[in-house]
């Protein structure tokens, strides 16, 4: 059950319309009407000061705004924030907080550039921050797991329309309580952050799916929420899996179909709908679906 926090901070709505539309030619030498991502630039302030600049599709920048501040561990509480005000004429998102923060050099410390698309950024050592974050994960069903991919597979998404941006979803079992999509993988993940925080969803019990790679960084973001399954349609790092490991996150990637990868918490999955065995080549090496061919150094073109 969530629950709402009692002090919510002054909200401006600024979302923007996230396609563009343009006239393409294609294969055949004949022009297309088609629709494209936005992507806006959209500098975050704190008390005035500059912090960061984010690529963004514009649809949530309130959320987003929050929630980097929630998964950078700049500001612990939404309590602290007076106010979040988006001004698209100047690309800026402006926050007050309450009280200031005093520790401000302290929080910043080191700032590291990720792999994220549009570029991350997490300030302070990774290695550091994560050794005070540890999540207890659930049994997981893997016939819950196909329900679920079953049921992003078909969502109405803007990816559909317009491809070129990736996907995140907070869910409780099958049921998908809050998408969001946007240029990066990174600022899909902080603005759920930034919904849960506002309206006082916990994370433990939930799972986040991704259309993204599984890094360090996500692995960091989706444990500093509570949430401690963390699945995706793509797959991971060497980074990512040790990172999995010490917090105790369940790891899955590769979800395509009846196809997936445990990375880490297998123990934590009950396979109760194990699809046919594949075929195997004569080197032993298994058959992969057509859609993770394509993903496979055997299946590049």
């Amino acid at each position: 059950m969530a629950t709402p926090p009692a002090r919510r901070p002054l909200l401006s709505h600024a979302g923007r319309p996230a396609q563009y539309p343009i006239t393409v030619v294609d294969e055949s030498g004949t022009a297309r009407d088609i629709h494209i991502p936005m992507e806006r630039a959209l500098t975050l302030y704190v008390d005035r000061r500059e912090l960061v600049t984010l690529m963004t599709l514009g649809l949530e920048p309130e959320w987003l705004a929050l929630g980097y501040l929630r998964t950078q561990g700049l500001v612990d509480a939404l309590d602290d924030i007076a106010a979040v005000q988006v001004d698209w004429e100047v690309e800026a998102v402006a926050v007050r907080t309450r009280q200031g923060i005093e520790d401000w050099d302290a929080r910043l410390g080191v700032r590291t550039v990720t792999t994220g698309c549009g570029q991350g950024t997490m300030f302070g050592r990774l290695s550091e921050r994560a050794v005070s974050v540890r999540v207890e994960a659930p049994v997981l069903r893997q016939s819950l797991l196909y329900a679920l991919g079953e049921r992003l597979r078909l969502r109405d998404t803007l990816y559909k329309h317009t491809g070129s941006i990736h996907g995140c979803a907070l869910c409780a079992g099958d049921e998908v309580l809050c998408f969001v999509e946007d240029v990066g993988r990174h600022n899909a993940v902080d603005a759920i952050a930034g919904w849960m925080w506002l309206e006082g969803v916990e994370g433990a019990g939930k799972l986040f799916y991704t259309t993204g790679r599984l890094t360090s960084e996500m692995v960091l973001k989706t444990a500093q929420m509570g949430v401690p399954v963390l699945v995706s349609r793509s797959g991971t790092t060497q980074a990512a899996v040790e990172l999995a490991r010490r917090i105790g996150v369940t790891l899955i990637g590769r979800l395509r179909n009846r196809h997936f990868f445990v990375y880490h918490g297998a123990e934590r999955v009950r396979f109760d709908a194990v699809p046919p065995a594949l075929p195997r080549t004569q080197g032993g090496k298994e058959h992969l679906p057509a859609d993770e061919a394509a993903l496979s150094p055997e299946g590049r073109p």
